[in-house]
């Protein structure tokens, strides 16, 4: 927010415009990158499909973005190591309730993480406004995608809710870091941590069939647009935008992961999902602009 004379006007417009596309683009990006990842699963399994997916991922990175290992000092080290267990803890605990879970179902019990993140750094009776809104069409979602199921696994729930803690944590880590080092070299670090930190249940979970050719290159795709694509979106975004205004734009998740499982997974879209969408979509856009 500006302070002093400068009013606020189309240059503060113009610099959070970037950000908020960039986390938009993050966020289609990585659910239809988790459709196709569930692709993998009867193969490699959920943790071999986490495994397949940050271990190219931190290839292309540290290929392409040649991280300067020798300028980090050790606040440096700590903050790439937090963000990688953030994502390894992340991606595997997502993946294993994505096996249990239907996609829009798991990504809304994930999304709890952020949402309770917005809510704690909320000051504002507007911005506990928006995070209600979210809080709204994210359980009119999550109804309409358990309704055609008996029960939800509740072991799905317990890994879903885990993974939205550490998404919770990814944030946090992610604005730290971001603010310290270079994104480019938090980012190649951090992958490098999580896939080295999943490389026992990954190979166990895989085996020889991590080396198969269409797995590779599924999972290839999986990480370009799963981590790669996003995470260099985000940790970008988040040296500009604040985490409040960061979590509750990431309400769009639950609407994006419907999205996805309709056209990579099959999935019908009824009524009762649109109004979710709705909802959450109202709820993102008026946070973003609230805070302009």
């Amino acid at each position: 927010m500006t302070t002093g004379i400068r009013s606020p006007g189309t240059t503060e417009q113009h610099s959070q415009l970037l950000p908020v596309v960039s986390v938009l683009g993050s966020v289609l990006s990585v659910q239809f990158g988790a459709a196709f990842a569930s692709t993998l699963f009867d193969e490699v399994g959920a943790i071999g499909a986490v495994f397949l997916r940050l271990t190219i991922a931190a290839l292309i990175l540290g290929l392409l973005l040649r991280p300067r290992w020798w300028r980090w000092w050790r606040s440096h080290r700590q903050g790439i190591l937090a963000l990688g267990v953030a994502l390894a803890v992340m991606n595997s605990a997502f993946y294993e309730a994505l096996a249990r879970l239907p996609l829009g179902t798991a990504v809304t019990i994930e999304f709890m993480g952020p949402l309770t993140l917005a809510a704690v750094l909320s000051r504002r009776l507007r911005d506990g406004v928006w995070v209600l809104a979210a809080l709204a069409g994210v359980v009119l979602l999550g109804l309409r995608e358990s309704s055609s199921a008996e029960s939800l696994d509740l072991v799905g729930v317990a890994f879903a809710l885990t993974a939205g803690a550490a998404w919770a944590g990814y944030i946090i880590t992610g604005s730290n870091l971001a603010a310290k080092v270079p994104s480019a070299d938090g980012l190649a670090g951090a992958s490098i941590v999580a896939a080295v930190l999943m490389i026992p249940l990954g190979v166990v979970s895989g085996g020889s069939e991590l080396f198969d050719p269409r797995i590779l290159a599924v999972g290839a795709g999986v990480a370009m647009l799963s981590s790669v694509i996003p995470y260099s979106l985000e940790l970008r975004a988040l040296k500009v935008m604040s985490k409040k205004v960061f979590s509750v734009l990431i309400a769009l998740e639950p609407a994006a992961a419907t999205l996805a499982g309709v056209i990579v997974l099959g999935q019908v879209l009824g009524l009762q999902s649109l109004a979710a969408i709705a909802l959450v979509v109202a709820a993102g856009v008026g946070s973003v602009l609230s805070s302009w």
